[in-house]
């Protein structure tokens, strides 16, 4: 599973862990984040995340 980084604050979301804190359940994929869903830790929408390369 892909993982990607919020550019402005370096938060990486990875689909494996999920964002319990906000809902969200390991296993969603950042394209299935619902449209609303915000970086948790500096608030930026998800088209300023970027696919990290590994």
């Amino acid at each position: 599973m892909k993982k990607y980084i919020c550019l402005p604050c370096g938060y990486i979301y990875d689909p494996t862990v999920g964002d319990p804190d906000e809902g969200v359940d390991p296993g969603i994929l950042f394209q299935d984040l619902p449209e609303d869903w915000v970086c948790p830790v500096c608030g930026e929408d998800k088209d300023k995340f970027a696919e990290v390369e590994e």
